[in-house]
C-alpha cells in the first residue's frame, strides 16, 4: 500500500478507499510514520463519509485501518493551503 501511496502524491492522482466503515475520495499530500511509528497518510477528503461528520476537509489517517485503496484515473492541483513538512510525522516517504 506504501508504494501505491507515494505513486498517487508523486502523480497527483485521486485516490478511492475504504477507511473506518465508509468510503471515501481523496487527494494524498503526504505519507509518513508517527512518532509511535503508525503509518499516516495527509490528504484532503472530497467525497464520502466520516465518523466525524466532516464529509470534506483535511484529514489525516492511519495507513493501517485503511481496508482497500487504488488510484483513480483523475488527477489533482495542489491546494494552495498545503504546507510541506507535515509535523504529525516523524518520518515523510513521499509528499507533494
Amino acid at each position: 500500500m506504501n508504494q501505491t501511496i507515494c505513486q498517487a502524491i508523486r502523480e497527483k492522482r485521486i485516490v478511492e478507499l475504504r477507511y473506518h466503515g465508509y468510503s471515501r475520495v481523496v487527494e494524498p499530500y503526504a505519507h509518513g510514520r508517527g512518532r509511535d511509528g503508525e503509518g499516516l497518510l495527509r490528504c484532503y477528503q472530497l467525497s464520502g463519509g466520516s465518523e466525524s461528520g466532516e464529509l470534506l476537509g483535511w484529514k489525516l489517517l492511519k495507513t493501517g485501518e485503511i481496508f482497500t485503496l487504488h488510484l483513480t484515473d483523475s488527477h489533482f492541483s495542489p491546494r494552495l493551503e498545503y504546507r510541506r513538512g507535515d509535523k504529525t510525522m516523524e518520518f515523510i516517504y513521499c509528499q507533494l
